[in-house]
């Protein structure tokens, strides 16, 4: 995850204080164990399939560039 303990500790304050009945993971990695929270986590999974492939690859080189 890349995320260092203040970060951590950050994320689970602010999924506590958001008012929802459950969080929908859809990272590549399990939060489970790396976060404690006051409310599920329901993994889930997806694919993507680009209808103009290439459009995505465009559109993060160009944000990229306006760095």
């Amino acid at each position: 995850m890349g995320y260092g303990d203040q970060q951590i500790q950050d994320l689970e304050a602010t999924i506590d204080a958001t008012p929802a009945d459950v969080v929908v993971e859809g990272t590549p990695i399990n939060l489970k164990r790396v976060i404690k929270v006051n409310k599920p986590i329901a993994e889930v999974t997806y694919e993507l399939e680009e209808i103009e492939p290439g459009v995505i690859a465009d559109m993060v080189k160009a944000a990229i560039a306006k760095r």
